[in-house]
């Protein structure tokens, strides 16, 4: 046992030294300190065999592959765009814990990645020397039926989610969003929103419990880090405050049998009408009811779509209809019933596929840019019709704007409850996106620069005071730290008001009292009060 602890020992020493020879020249290892994070990592970690599979250098062979699994957006996997000098992919929770401990003792900047689905990629890009912390091998899912809760680990995507779910139980389900490669790390945190929003409200909303690593390596359930730390994860996001190892959440009931349904227009004045109604219907009828408006290009001509869920059966949903929203137009052969899981399949537009189909990770080909608005007040129809003439523009190819209706549950939840204030006085959300093929150059220009002016044009009609903005769809043209002579909170301000109105002054004293010297940040997170440190 000696022998072999020894030879273990050899074994260990030789691997590290690689690591170190491994790391790229064009970084002074001096100056961030990065082979004695090394050195610290691997004596914590005490096994060459994890080693190689936790700790990813330039050198090795899978570092591209591993780097380009979870980057979600094009934009940011160009040859112009900074890579990180090491990734590490964690197998056990205790790896990150390590992992957090050497980092802030040599001073390492971190980026925390669960999906990869960071609208403006900073769960892996930013200008300054960083180590990924990738946890797509946390990812494990543990369902108790019975207590109607689940387990799940940060590296699951809602997908994995969904499928396990629908493996279990048709009737129990989870308020999450209709992208099946979003991770749950980011998602949850951020507050998320899908389908079941107007029944049941955000995923955030649903969170009775945590596991995170707080900037001092210590692991913590929601009993040992406060409700206030507890709040602040649940739609504040996350990285701004810890590590999230896991989330518990609670399930939701649904009937066993949903519908969904597509109503299509092509002719600007008949879509102008019924998204004229929308706008006073969608967030005021029956809350088992969710129908979005959804605009964009097809076959070369502008298109208005209204998918729809609703949590009953075709004969009840037309009843329904009928009575509240005859302008929709809907008929029977435009609807079709089915599992909740199913309608996840659906919404996900996978198409005619078994349920395993959630589970399957994939990456996005195409790069984009969005922004987001809340609405108070119906839109005239001379701005919607605007719309329509924007994407009829040669720019606006791939473009989508979506309006999400709130209302219902959304309504009764207070903007203090949690972290994510856009509830009450909401009508709907709108997601304004581009599409284009090839990532960065000066090509990318003309796509966002559409999204900013149909953005721009819609000031007047959208929520103000602040104007305001969804974090999970990231914008980093509201503003990000430049450092100067401000402080990073005068600085986060500005934009934080954005996303949280005033939620955002207890998000600074949450972050103040947890992570007081700033170690989890980035180019938007949460600034403690006394940090003037320099992004």
């Amino acid at each position: 046992m000696k022998l072999k602890s020894f030879l273990s020992s050899i074994l260990l020493s030789f691997t590290t030294i690689f690591l170190l020879i491994s790391l790229p020249h064009s970084v002074s290892a001096n100056q961030y300190n990065h082979t004695g994070f090394l050195q610290c990592l691997s004596f914590r970690l005490n096994d060459s065999n994890i080693v190689s599979k936790v700790i990813h250098t330039p050198n090795d062979s899978s570092f591209s592959s591993v780097l380009s699994l979870s980057i979600q957006n094009p934009r940011f996997s160009t040859p112009g765009t900074p890579k990180p000098v090491l990734i590490l992919t964690p197998v056990q929770p205790s790896h990150v814990q390590s992992a957090v401990k050497c980092a802030r003792r040599f001073g390492i900047h971190i980026r925390t990645r669960s999906g990869g689905h960071d609208y403006e990629g900073l769960s892996y890009a930013t200008h300054k020397p960083f180590v990924i912390l990738d946890l797509t091998n946390l990812r494990s899912i543990t369902i108790d039926v019975d207590n109607r809760s689940v387990w799940v680990q940060t590296g699951a995507t809602i997908g994995e989610l969904y499928y396990e779910l629908g493996k279990k139980n048709n009737t129990l389900a989870f308020p999450a969003g209709v992208c099946p490669t979003v991770g749950v790390g980011g998602h949850f945190s951020g507050g998320g929103y899908g389908t079941l929003l107007r029944k049941h409200g955000l995923a955030a909303d649903h969170v009775i419990d945590a596991r995170v690593v707080d900037a001092r390596g210590r692991v913590l359930e929601r009993r040992e880090m406060g409700e206030d730390f507890f709040w602040a994860i649940r739609g504040g996001g996350g990285s701004s405050f810890c590590v999230v190892l896991s989330w518990k959440i609670g399930l939701v009931d649904v009937p066993s049998t949903v519908t969904v349904f597509n109503v299509t227009e092509f002719e600007e004045q008949s879509a102008l009408k019924v998204i004229h109604r929308w706008q006073f219907v969608s967030d005021k009828v029956s809350d088992d009811l969710f129908v979005r408006v959804m605009l964009q290009r097809y076959k070369n001509l502008v298109r208005a779509s209204f998918p729809g869920l609703y949590l009953g059966s075709v004969k009840s949903l037309l009843e329904l209809v009928n009575r509240e929203f005859p302008e929709l137009g809907l008929e029977e052969k435009d609807c079709k019933e089915m599992s909740w899981i199913e309608s996840v399949v659906w919404f996900a537009e996978l198409g005619d596929v078994p349920i395993d189909a959630l589970g399957k990770r994939t990456r996005a080909s195409l790069a984009f840019k969005a922004k987001s608005d809340f609405v108070q007040e119906p839109i005239p129809e001379t701005s919607i019709s605007n719309m329509w003439r924007r994407l009829q523009e040669p720019e606006a190819e791939r473009a989508q704007l979506i309006f999400t209706p709130f209302g219902g549950k959304m309504s009764e939840i207070g903007e203090y409850e949690t972290p994510f204030p856009h509830r009450e006085g909401n009508m709907y959300e709108i997601q304004y996106l581009n599409y284009w093929r090839g990532g960065g150059g000066e090509e990318k220009e003309k796509y966002m620069r559409w999204v900013e002016r149909v953005y721009d044009e819609m000031s007047e009609f959208v929520a103000r005071f602040p104007r305001g903005a969804y974090i999970n769809l990231r914008d980093l043209d509201l503003g990000m730290y430049v450092g100067g002579k401000r402080s990073k909170y005068e600085e986060g301000k500005s934009w934080g008001v954005k996303y949280f109105k005033n939620n955002f002054e207890r998000l600074v004293r949450v972050k103040t009292s947890v992570d007081p010297f700033d170690f989890f940040c980035d180019e938007q997170s949460i600034p403690p009060f006394s940090s003037v440190e320099v992004m």
